[in-house]
């Protein structure tokens, strides 16, 4: 595994000053904003630095958030497999977790200095693209044979962790490198500030006099495969990835519901998968950020899941600051640290108790640590957990998937080639609603509140679910290469013309890419599997992809795939084609019911 935060630059400097309490919230340094009272969880390294000591050409345009997953990837994958040539034989996927990719440069370009090669770096598939270029076997060949981008906000990182460790167990690829990055942008600390859920102090998760979260940002990526592939090279085995959940809140843009359905879901099916009872969860890294309302939400999901016998728990984000897309992967890292040194991290800043949270750990003697659950929630109710445990040989493991590509077809969609495992039926496909239509299907006010992307994409997959016949799915995945662009655009547009005190808080809550999967949930009241990708062209596959993993593991008995993206003037200017659909300069929206055949 590799990490970089605001605590160190390496796994051994971050578990070093998880031990000494050391942490790294401090007032703004490399962020260009005029916003210096609030504290920040930066990485302690210019991209000057980065790009000298990672043999970055100055002149190769690369983004913070690149530099940062560069940077943590690279240590993941020296401690795994050390010389290059042992992955000769290997195929490897990048499975990664981000929202705010390259939007450090965009802003500073918006809107006279746009050029494609700008574009290429800001969306997030782009992120990955270039994080992967980096990287090459010893024949100079490339390291990843697949590249995959999951973006749902706050959650993305721990989700990519999920669907990298289920593309092993499905026998897809040999190994997965798999997490998240993130950096600190004027957009996205704004956005937060415009929430008005920041904290000019350092943050004190489930303190009764907790004020707000503190941005941070960071990178982390752990390796995965199975136990025979690592036995037979002879690697060093950290930990087991036992059990995953991941569920939807549907319950607001932004804030939790008071009782934690979301993560309460999301916690009970991890330890469903993991087969682990709930009294052998030991410590839970909790998502914690330090809110009101994320604090008290999560501790009524842990008391609905532990009743009166929760674990240790504590929020290790007074370390870090609340890194975002990359806070899953960061806290995967230190479950993990937590698990192989028996140590579990305080949470700093805590002093008074609050009625409605329980009393996190802050020091004192503490149970051998064997399973650890680490959460992941983020907006629109994404909510995610994992179960770590100690490796143990003795232990015997079989996926439950039977040979997810043994045998696939196939089939047109969207005027491209998708591939079909040969039991996965298309029951029904909708295309666009046109906007006449689209008031059968959506309230006139969501009508007026949201963009036409989201309106349309709302309209077109609630008329799949109708005509389906299936009014609930399983499962949501939506697909998308830039997400709600058109409010992005707003967002910067405000920034550039207006200063940075001028952003609109519902412009922001709905500009992330998973906005359109889970305003969709809240509208079905759908609290199952829910997911964004957004990885260019390959972001309809790599969705049905995730959809027919559902269905063959059993997850899901119907699963709703969406496809919605938009057209903007300034970026279709610009746009390197190459990289999205060939009708990209029409808006799309579609939608995929998938079924088993019988």
């Amino acid at each position: 595994m590799g990490v970089l935060s605001a605590i160190g630059n390496n796994v051994e400097e971050n578990l070093v000053s998880l031990q000494q309490n050391c942490s790294g919230i401090a007032p703004v340094n490399y962020l260009n904003t005029s916003h210096k009272e609030f504290l920040v969880g930066e990485v302690k390294m210019s991209n000057d630095e980065m790009r000298s000591k990672l043999a970055i050409d100055e002149d190769d345009l690369t983004s913070r958030s690149e530099l940062l997953g560069i940077w943590a990837a690279r240590e993941a994958i020296e401690e795994a497999f050390g010389e290059p040539k042992a992955l000769a034989q290997q195929r490897c996927a990048l499975v990664n977790g981000t929202t705010v990719a390259g939007m450090d440069i965009t802003e500073k370009a918006y809107p006279d200095k746009l050029t494609a090669e700008i574009l290429d770096n800001h969306d997030c598939g782009g992120c990955t693209e270039k994080i992967a270029k980096y990287f090459k076997k010893s024949d100079g060949s490339a390291l990843f044979n697949q590249k995959i981008t999951l973006s749902t906000a706050c959650s993305s990182a721990l989700n990519a962790i999920i669907r990298g460790a289920r593309m092993v167990d499905a026998g897809d690829v040999d190994v997965a490198v798999c997490g998240g990055t993130e950096a600190l942008s004027i957009f996205h600390l704004n956005g937060f500030k415009s929430l008005m859920i920041l904290d000019d102090e350092r943050c004190r998760p489930f303190d009764s006099e907790r004020k707000g979260l503190n941005l941070g940002e960071g990178a982390a990526y752990i390796v995965v495969e199975t136990e025979e592939h690592a036995l037979t090279r002879g690697a060093k085995i950290l930990a087991t990835f036992s059990g995953a959940g991941n569920a939807c809140d549907a319950f607001h843009s932004t804030a939790s519901s008071e009782n934690g359905e979301g993560a309460f879901r999301a916690m009970a099916f991890a330890l469903t998968e993991a087969h682990v009872a709930a009294q052998d969860i030991q410590y839970i890294n909790a998502h914690g950020t330090g809110t009101i309302n994320n604090d008290s939400s999560e501790s009524y999901a842990i008391k609905r899941v532990f009743h009166d016998r929760t674990p240790l728990f504590s929020s290790t984000k007074a370390f870090t600051g609340h890194a975002t897309s990359a806070a899953g992967a960061i806290e995967t890292v230190f479950s993990v640290l937590s698990l192989t040194n028996n140590f579990i991290p305080q949470n700093l800043g805590w002093q008074s108790p609050c009625e409605k949270c329980f009393e996190p750990y802050i020091g004192g003697e503490h149970p051998e640590i064997h399973n650890v659950m680490c959460n992941s929630f983020a907006f629109g109710g994404n909510d995610s957990s994992i179960i770590i445990s100690s490796y143990n040989k003795e232990k015997a493991y079989k996926s439950n998937i039977d040979a997810l590509y043994e045998e696939y077809r196939e089939i047109e969609l969207q005027g491209g080639k998708i591939r079909l495992p040969k039991r996965v039926k298309l029951f029904h496909v909708t295309e666009a609603v046109e906007d006449c239509e689209m008031r059968n299907y959506i309230s006139p006010m969501k009508t007026r509140r949201y963009s036409h992307m989201l309106k349309r994409a709302l309209a077109t997959a609630l008329k799949c679910c109708s005509d389906s016949g299936i009014c609930v799915p399983d499962a949501i995945i939506n697909a998308t290469s830039l997400g709600n662009i058109q409010d992005s655009v707003k967002i910067m547009k405000q920034l550039k013309n207006e200063g940075e005190d001028a952003m609109y808080p519902a412009l922001f809550t709905l500009s992330t890419h998973n906005s359109a999967a889970t305003l969709l949930a809240m509208e079905l009241h759908c609290h199952g599997y829910n997911t964004t990708y957004s990885h260019r062209a390959q972001s309809l596959q790599q969705a049905v992809d995730d959809a027919c993993e559902q269905l063959l593991s059993g997850r899901a008995m119907n699963v709703l795939v969406t496809l919605n993206d938009e057209a903007t003037e300034e970026y279709n200017e610009s746009l390197n084609k190459e990289h999205y659909s060939p009708d990209y300069k029409t808006d799309v929206s579609a939608a995929y019911m998938f079924t088993l055949e019988v």
